[in-house]
């Protein structure tokens, strides 16, 4: 197989169930980096059946240990691959003929993510393409930190890429309402920092105006059960985030 120049870099904590799969699709990459956060699970275990270029490390936040793994990176691209996601066929051939001069050329590229819930890939309701800036030229990107999630900030050109990135997303309502605890705090601990007060409309409008936005105006509900399901998870992530705000701001 032709080497391609790309270093997967992919970060992990108690990822045994999801990892081996993520993995198993960066094979055909020159380089396998994971950095882990000192799993209590098999995670690391199943790593080091795929690279010998493994780190066990404290959790320092999610653009700091993103940034470590680049750091460990040698060869000319960088593909930054969350636990729970995998390249697809198509994907890893688009790759392949980019990078070989057979496609646009630029410094970075972002590629459409599939989200997967409840075993289907759920295409409205705003959730897709999802466009993730994960391709890059090493020394050119730099993962940033923000509020809830980091991004990459990449100096240069950045182009699109057609095939998908598969997303296998929450594990069902549990998994996403304990993430939602911890993303709508730090997300209320950034409104506070701001100073801009917390209204009436941010606890009843916006909640609201993130359902009907994504269930009727982003058609959610073509998705039957699982796009109404989603809409009003994500519509109660907004409420939960106003309303610890409110809380904050009354002492």
């Amino acid at each position: 197989m032709t080497r391609l120049g790309v270093s997967a870099v992919v970060i992990t904590f108690n990822e045994e169930e999801r990892l081996r799969d993520c993995l198993e699709s960066l094979a055909w990459a020159d380089e396998l980096i994971v950095v882990d956060a000192e799993s209590s699970d098999k995670t690391v275990q199943i790593a080091r059946e795929f690279t010998d270029r493994v780190w066990v490390r404290p959790w320092p936040g999610f653009a700091s240990q993103k940034n470590f793994a680049l750091e460990q990176a040698t060869r000319d691209w960088v593909l930054s691959v969350d636990a729970d996601e995998e390249v697809s066929p198509e994907l890893r051939a688009e790759i392949g003929r980019v990078l070989e001069g057979r496609g646009e050329a630029a410094d970075g590229y972002r590629i459409p993510r599939r989200n997967i819930f409840w075993g289907h890939w759920v295409r409205h309701g705003g959730l897709y393409p999802d466009w993730q800036l994960r391709l890059f030229q090493r020394g050119r990107g730099q993962f940033v930190d923000h509020a809830v999630h980091e991004s990459v900030k990449v100096t240069g050109t950045v182009g699109r890429l057609g095939a998908p990135l598969v997303h296998r997303s929450y594990r069902g309502v549990t998994d996403f309402l304990a993430r939602a605890d911890r993303y709508s705090t730090l997300a209320a601990e950034a409104w506070v920092r701001s100073g801009r007060p917390v209204r009436l409309s941010d606890l009843v409008l916006r909640p609201a105006g993130r359902f009907l936005g994504m269930y009727v105006a982003r058609a959610g509900f073509l998705d039957g059960w699982r796009g109404f399901l989603l809409a009003a998870l994500y519509a109660y992530y907004v409420f939960v985030r106003s309303a610890k705000v409110w809380e904050r701001a009354r002492g």
